[in-house]
């Protein structure tokens, strides 16, 4: 069987599957949970086609004067995955703190600005002093750098705080975490291993492909089941992950507390004591005006 045979059998496999996703996706109406992955999925399923359609004319031996129309779309395509992705990560990131305000509020604010310390390291790396044409691959490629950077972190939060954060691995939020996680570790290693001057027909291609394939139809599976009901969380409140949730909850909020730390005392545990501090005066200012 030829190569591009079946490295075109696998792109047909890979917008069917994507196209499964979306139907399994829409019709149970997760777009009103997580609507950053409504939009990813709408312009991947949207764009396959015709990215494929192009890409086959130019390839042709008389098609070459057609590759503009595949080079434009195609980068102006993966730069909107790469600004999109960063909204999915965000909104899974959320997904998996729901059940804890406080923690998820401030990890939001650190979420943005390691996403842009991300981004500005990332384009700041590219060379600016001869502006072409041959920059828009290289801005597509930083921001998608900086966009797997944040996917890689987040699926280490997920294997790392699974169990403290009471969630399961069969929950939707944590199937799409790892799901793209694993798409973007896939994304690092190969680049790093396929020589940029590869052709599509390369046996690491064939790898990377099925990878992709892998992680989608992963994706189809946990659509495809019943959805997991999260059950209201109940945790002890010597519990170090609720106590987190306070302190995050705490700060913020414009309360100002002077306390004074002895030298040999632990960080943590002082911080405790202040928040406890800021809620026990909080809350003798609320019995007070009532």
């Amino acid at each position: 069987m030829p190569l591009d045979f079946m490295m075109s059998l696998m792109s047909v496999v890979e917008f069917a599957l994507w196209a499964t996703l979306g139907f399994l996706f829409w019709k149970k109406g997760l777009q009103k949970r997580f609507p950053a992955i409504n939009v990813y999925l709408a312009l991947r399923i949207g764009s396959m086609p015709i990215l494929l359609g192009l890409l086959y004319i130019q390839a042709q031996p008389w098609g070459h004067q057609y590759f503009p129309f595949y080079f434009y779309p195609y980068w102006a395509v993966y730069i909107a995955s790469a600004i999109s992705l960063f909204f999915v990560t965000l909104e899974i990131f959320r997904s998996v703190l729901s059940a804890f305000s406080g923690l998820m509020r401030l990890g939001t604010v650190v979420f943005r600005w390691v996403a842009l310390v991300s981004a500005v390291a990332s384009l700041g790396s590219i060379s600016y002093s001869h502006p072409s044409v041959s920059l828009i691959p290289d801005i597509a490629l930083a921001l998608m750098r900086s966009v797997s950077i944040l996917e890689l972190c987040l699926l280490g939060f997920i294997c790392l705080c699974i169990h403290a954060l009471q969630l399961s691995f069969k929950d939707l939020a944590v199937g799409f975490g790892l799901g793209f996680g694993l798409m973007s570790a896939n994304d690092v290693i190969f680049s790093a291993v396929i020589p940029a001057s590869s052709t599509l027909t390369a046996p690491l291609q064939f790898a990377y492909e099925a990878f992709i394939l892998l992680s989608v139809g992963m994706w189809v599976v946990y659509c495809a089941m019943p959805e997991r009901v999260r059950k209201p969380l109940v945790m002890p409140a010597n519990s170090t992950i609720y106590r987190w949730n306070e302190i995050a909850s705490a700060l913020g909020h414009g309360t100002h507390v002077a306390v004074q730390q002895p030298a040999n005392g632990f960080f943590l545990t002082d911080v405790e004591r202040v928040v406890d501090k800021v809620l026990t005066r909080n809350l003798q200012s609320n019995e007070s005006k009532s």
